[in-house]
């Protein structure tokens, strides 16, 4: 049996910084990307064109006949990988969409049962749905059809149809991408040679070289990120990466994640204290930015300073919070991790400062990377009930107090760090769910 897998991104970038001529050229593929990505959004981001995405040949010939290639002078191998890189963000954005609609059918106490039952089969067969939305003919497989014709014949059909398409309605948008600092690259448009890498330009028979700081090589499709003000590329590349199995990785850790110190557990040991400073700066350093550009916007400001400059500060923060998860699987050699699933943090309040920093927040980069570390050593990682988990004693289970990071119980006098008792709860709650118990408030 071959061993398991997980997806990592690689990143390579470039030795010495690319003339303007070469960036130029570079930027010019970057930019027909794109405008190919809109014209697929604005053709085929509706409702119409639904029967048309899987598997997106018809689009692909379509596309074809359009004469937009010859028009642009963009070469196959770039003209083909947009179009079904923006297919694709079409199929992430109807999945989320169809995710919202059921959210809401769930929700809707005004619906019966049966008229929910058959919303999640609209929304659950993409030939159903279509139907639905387009008032096309249902072509179904006997076996679905079946099911659809019991579920049709205990509700309005025209009724539910009707409101399936409202509240899609509500969640649609018009798909549109105004970056052009990157695009996708395949394998026969780029060559890995003295220490380096040859990219075919628009240009016929014609390849830019860019000097590498490694000399690895990959024969997969990459992603060119480009970094016009400071002349320099990131070449993201998709690996696979071998789990690796830690017979002494037997431990439970519960989690607590905040701002100022990134993780804390239920022993009480913190990961990431500098996490707060790091983020701090670089809200204040936003911050600070934006005043002085709006104050200065008449007087047309330049933003390739400014742009560098927050990509370094991003990269310092990142690459300090992958060394503190990086630290606290070594130090912890967790078998299970607890994680409590919370709300995204709220922006609102009269400290303007407070709110920066709590928006430049990177907790989804942060559960994002513990996530993947956790899948790279083969440790496991559970999502908890969030609710109330850091105003809940975790030694008698009821309502405390928060004040100034301290968190005491009133009832049997625990005292202790309050996210240090957030990831006790986290812990506790995660072990009763995985005994088959169900956590329930004050239990």
């Amino acid at each position: 049996m071959p061993a398991d897998t997980v997806c990592k991104i690689i990143r390579q970038y470039n030795k010495v910084p690319l003339s303007p001529e070469e960036m130029q050229k570079l930027q010019e593929i970057a930019r027909d990307y794109a405008r190919v990505k809109n014209e697929i959004y604005q053709r085929y981001g509706g409702m119409k064109s639904l029967p048309k995405l899987y598997p997106g040949y018809t689009v692909q010939n379509e596309m074809t006949r359009s004469g937009l290639r010859e028009q642009l002078g963009l070469p196959s191998v770039y003209f083909y990988l947009a179009i079904f890189d923006a297919l694709k963000e079409i199929k992430i954005y109807w999945s989320g969409v169809r995710a919202s609609v059921l959210k809401r059918v769930n929700a809707h106490e005004g619906l019966k049962e049966e008229e929910k039952h058959f919303l999640r089969y609209l929304l659950k067969v993409s030939n159903a749905f279509e139907s639905a939305l387009n008032g096309s003919v249902l072509d179904l497989p006997k076996e679905l059809q079946n099911q659809y014709d019991a579920l049709s014949a205990q509700v309005d059909i025209k009724k539910m149809e009707n409101y399936l398409r409202r509240q899609v309605r509500k969640y649609s948008r018009q798909l549109h991408t105004v970056s052009s600092d990157g695009f996708t690259i395949a394998e026969r448009a780029y060559r890995y040679k003295d220490r380096g890498i040859y990219i075919s330009v628009k240009e016929k028979r014609k390849r830019i070289f860019v000097p590498l700081t490694d000399n690895n090589r990959y024969t997969r499709q990459l992603h060119i990120r480009l970094f016009p003000e400071s002349g320099n590329l990131e070449i993201r590349v998709p690996v696979d990466i071998t789990v690796r199995e830690h017979e002494d990785y037997d431990g439970s850790v519960g989690l607590s994640m905040g701002m100022s110190v990134m993780l804390m557990t239920d022993t009480g040991h913190a990961y990431g204290e500098e996490l707060g400073t790091y983020q701090t700066r670089l809200s204040d350093w936003l911050r600070e930015q934006t005043s002085v550009y709006h104050r200065n916007k008449n007087e047309n400001p330049g933003r390739k300073k400014y742009l560098a400059k927050k990509h370094r500060m991003e990269e310092q923060l990142h690459s300090y919070i992958n060394q503190e998860l990086n630290r606290f699987l070594r130090t912890e050699r967790p078998k299970v991790v607890y994680l409590p699933k919370l709300p995204r943090p709220g922006t609102g309040g009269p400290l303007k400062r407070m709110n920066h920093l709590a928006s430049s927040w990177q907790r989804g980069y942060i559960r994002k990377r513990l996530t993947l570390k956790c899948e790279e050593q083969a440790v496991k990682l559970v999502e908890v009930l969030g609710k109330d988990i850091s105003r809940e004693c975790s030694a008698c289970g009821r309502t405390g107090e928060k004040k100034d990071g301290i968190f005491s119980c009133p009832y049997c006098g625990y005292r202790t760090d309050q996210k240090q008792n957030a990831a006790r709860n986290a812990k506790k709650r995660g072990e009763l769910s995985e005994d088959g118990s169900v956590w329930k408030e004050g239990s």
